[in-house]
């Protein structure tokens, strides 16, 4: 009797816009309720098959912390549907697809959804330590004295917000020093990345234009009118040039740094989704599944060093608990956090000293066909928010297996914290 498999039957995602624009008066809820929806109608599943469903968010809301459950009620699956929240920073979409796919394998469940969302135009934007304690004391106080002696108590600067950190906790420095301190590191030149980010555009521009990527985004209506109807992605550069993004300036090191704006994603808006079903009960339900899941890897370095080097070590742990060697894929996704990034990783794969002193193996993982490495285009053209953007990346990459008849597709992604994830599909 052949092992159960997991199936990826369908995906859907809502347009990625960069934050302040088309949903700036969204929240991550409203998109993640937009993106199930529409996936359960174009699927026609019956919900009262769906076993659990898992969102991935980054930066929670305090009014709806539990984002998946919320999620679940929203978009009209039964009440009876168990939902909860998965964090893995960037990578947090592919630990919902993980989780589902753990649960399917292991039979406590037939079908569930996973995905992710991330609304960077609401983030919660909070109150000093002080002024948080004078509000709690003067909402406990007994009498308007005691509440106006409360009161009286703040200062100037205690009335000064705190917007989320953007550094990482453990070093104090944020993404983007951290991708400027890669390419350094590893002599990524300018001109590469500048290269990256090219080709992100150009490939994410050509899947626009053929259909490929509209057909798997779903159109958003914008309160409050909700005259205002979202349906592309509004951060592609048509008419970008090697040139044009060779004359940005950097952002982390204004005098001798590469990473500019033009080579790195954007702060974004957005959720996907996809729906996992069990190979038995796809077929029995008429579904022909886009993909399997073969395996996946997770792995962790030292935020002091190479921060988005986690994928450099995931990947190959991915790749032999599938049982294959990197020039078995067909087609790589590798989530472009960073122009640097990407190129880090990819000379990791190739490098012999990475694969002897990280790896522990006498030979390189593998070289990356470029031809072959986000061929609908990746996050530098399309947006990355957050908790999304792992389920985006499979939804691309399952789409073009099938239209390519691909048998292996690997894909990856760098996360906060030094970490990494990766994935090998198979058809």
């Amino acid at each position: 009797m052949s092992s159960p498999r997991a199936a990826i039957v369908a995906g859907c995602r809502t347009p990625f816009a960069r934050s302040g624009t088309v949903f700036r008066d969204l929240t991550a809820l409203d998109l993640a309720r937009a993106c199930v929806r529409e996936l359960v109608e174009r699927t026609d599943v019956d919900t009262g098959a769906i076993g659990t469903l898992v969102m991935g968010q980054v930066v929670p809301s305090v009014k709806a912390p539990n984002l998946g459950r919320e999620a679940a009620l929203g978009a009209g699956l039964p009440k009876s549907v168990p939902a909860y929240t998965v964090n893995r920073a960037c990578a947090s979409a592919n630990q919902a697809i993980a989780d589902v796919t753990s649960a399917i394998l292991l039979g406590h469940l037939d079908a569930g959804i996973a995905g992710g969302a991330e609304c960077l135009s609401d983030v919660p934007i909070l109150h000093s330590r002080r002024m948080a304690q004078v509000l709690v004391e003067a909402q406990k106080a007994k009498s308007l004295g005691a509440r106006l002696s409360a009161f009286a108590r703040l200062r100037p600067r205690d009335l000064v917000p705190e917007a989320p950190a953007i550094a990482e906790p453990s070093t104090g420095l944020s993404m983007g020093q951290s991708a400027e301190k890669m390419a350094k590191e590893n002599g990524i030149t300018r001109e590469e990345q500048d290269r990256i980010a090219y080709a992100s555009h150009r490939n994410a521009c050509a899947a626009t234009e053929d259909g490929r990527l509209p057909a798997e985004t779903c159109a958003v209506h914008v309160p409050p009118a909700y005259e205002t109807v979202a349906t592309a992605d509004n951060l592609l550069r048509r008419d970008t040039t090697l040139e044009a993004l060779a004359a940005l300036p950097p952002v982390f090191d204004r005098r001798y740094g590469t990473v500019t704006a033009g080579n790195s994603s954007p702060l974004t808006d957005g959720a996907a989704a996809v729906l996992l079903m069990s190979e038995e009960k796809a077929r029995a339900e008429g579904y022909s599944p886009l993909a399997f899941v073969r395996a996946w890897a997770t792995a962790a370095v030292d935020p002091g060093g190479q921060l988005l080097m986690g994928p450099g070590l995931a990947i190959p742990r991915a790749l032999e608990r599938a049982g294959l060697q990197l020039s078995d894929v067909d087609l790589v996704e590798m989530h472009e956090a960073f122009a640097a990034q990407v190129a880090s990783n990819v000379q990791a794969l190739e490098s012999e000293s990475w694969a002897r002193e990280k790896l522990g193996r006498s030979t390189p993982v593998g070289k990356v066909d470029r031809d072959r490495l986000n061929v609908c285009g990746g996050s530098i053209a399309l947006g990355h928010p957050f908790g999304a953007t792992g389920a985006r990346i499979t939804t691309t990459l399952a789409h073009e297996m099938e239209r390519r008849h691909a048998k292996f597709g690997l894909l990856s992604v760098c996360a906060q914290g030094g970490m990494g994830f990766a994935m090998v599909l198979e058809r």
